[in-house]
């Protein structure tokens, strides 16, 4: 298949931008509205809860279902049934009357989000490969990165005008639009003659083939870890920085814009800095950067050296290296299972949330005003991702970009 590129490749990158937003927005753009859902709803924080794990739930399921059957049908039809239905789900969302109803449609909206996903990055992989993947996975970033942290600022924006009803109302126009924009702007990336016919011993055989790839799986985890990395930041910081350090809201914003800009700076940075030192080494060194900066976050927390800054800049250089990490750890994982790049992408999808959806929680658990208990968590996951980075993927000479 030919390969985009200038106005072709720009539109690529749009459109897959503009798919893969919608999977961060429906996950956290209704946070700011958990006070009034619970209210009318009459529902307790922990059923609020529930709506969140049951869409992440969704998600991670979802792509271990849908990955083997894009492998075999086909990247379109299974994107366009994906948006349909989280179109309908998001109206049904809307309309519940109570939270269980809304508990059960959230997972439902999971299912389609996972669809959105597994399709994107499947079909970065049909079309390219070696740093070319890598350098397509950074331009992405500026949605997979930014979308998360801008979501809530936009629910909060749209609850100035409407209740959280609206909040979902908005995300189905957006769903009924995205699929008009997949129908007209996107092509189908699998020929026939690539296809698997659907058969569950072959999809069986391939997740295990997946699954006993050691470094294909190093790589899944560390992409999962450091994302879960950025998951700590976000369920921690506020805490820390406003409830800690007395920052009002507007300087909080403007602490997350900084580091959402680093992220992005980081991320976009990344193809120059493969071309020259190629992406197993600048995926080490954000190991070593994340590690070593979050290392300093736990010191700064525990003594209070440094002060506000002694925070702020190893937590900005923490989510750095989570620019970095992101667009790296996929790229190379996919360049390894071509072959089956919907079900290998499921895998990817299916662990980083899975990840994040366990670690995010812990913040809460042992949740402070002191920066220690964040970074200590980030330490744990940053050290561990670079275990894996040099004890497995380092060590196995067949991992390179060609």
């Amino acid at each position: 298949m030919e390969v985009p590129t200038g106005r072709r490749y720009l539109q690529l990158v749009l459109v897959l931008g503009a798919l893969i937003a919608l999977g961060p927005l429906t996950i956290d753009m209704y946070l700011p509205a958990f006070p009034a859902l619970a209210a009318e709803l009459d529902a307790s924080d922990s059923a609020i809860q529930l709506t969140l794990t049951g869409m992440l739930a969704g998600l991670a399921v979802g792509q271990l279902v849908i990955g083997p059957l894009s492998d075999a049908l086909g990247r379109k039809r299974p994107l366009v049934a994906g948006l349909v239905t989280h179109a309908v789900a998001s109206v049904l969302a809307a309309l519940a009357p109570t939270i269980s109803v809304l508990a059960g449609v959230r997972v439902v909206q999971g299912l389609a989000g996972a669809a959105i996903s597994v399709v994107a990055m499947a079909t970065v992989r049909d079309l390219f490969s070696g740093n070319a993947v890598a350098r397509l996975m950074s331009r992405l970033m500026l949605v997979i990165g930014l979308a998360p942290i801008l979501a809530p600022s936009l629910g909060g924006l749209i609850l100035e005008w409407t209740t959280w009803r609206g909040i979902f109302g908005v995300l189905a126009v957006a769903a009924v639009v995205l699929t008009f924009v997949a129908v007209l702007g996107l092509r189908e990336t699998l020929p026939p003659e690539r296809r698997h016919a659907p058969d569950l011993g072959r999809t069986l055989r391939t997740y295990r083939s997946l699954l006993t790839d050691g470094s294909f799986m190093a790589l899944v985890l560390i992409g999962g870890l450091m994302m879960s990395a950025m998951f700590a930041y976000v369920a921690g910081s506020s805490f820390v920085l406003q409830d800690g350090y007395g920052l009002d809201e507007l300087a909080f914003g403007l602490v997350f814009g900084a580091n959402a800009a680093g992220l992005t700076l980081a991320s976009q940075a990344n193809p120059a800095m493969i071309a020259r030192f190629g992406v197993v080494n600048v995926l080490s060194a954000a190991m070593l950067v994340g590690l070593a900066s979050a290392t300093a976050l736990v010191l700064a927390g525990l003594t209070g050296v440094g002060g506000l800054m002694g925070i702020l800049v190893p937590l900005g250089l923490v989510v750095g290296s989570v620019g970095l990490s992101l667009p790296n750890t996929p790229a190379l994982a996919l360049t390894r299972h071509g072959e089956a790049a919907g079900t290998a992408a499921a895998v990817l999808g299916a662990v980083q949330f899975g990840i994040g959806a366990l670690v995010a929680p812990l913040v809460g658990i042992f949740g402070s005003t002191n920066a220690a208990p964040m970074g200590a968590i980030m330490m744990v996951v940053t050290l561990l991702a670079t275990v894996l980075m040099f004890g497995v993927v380092r060590r196995d000479p067949t991992v390179r970009m060609d």
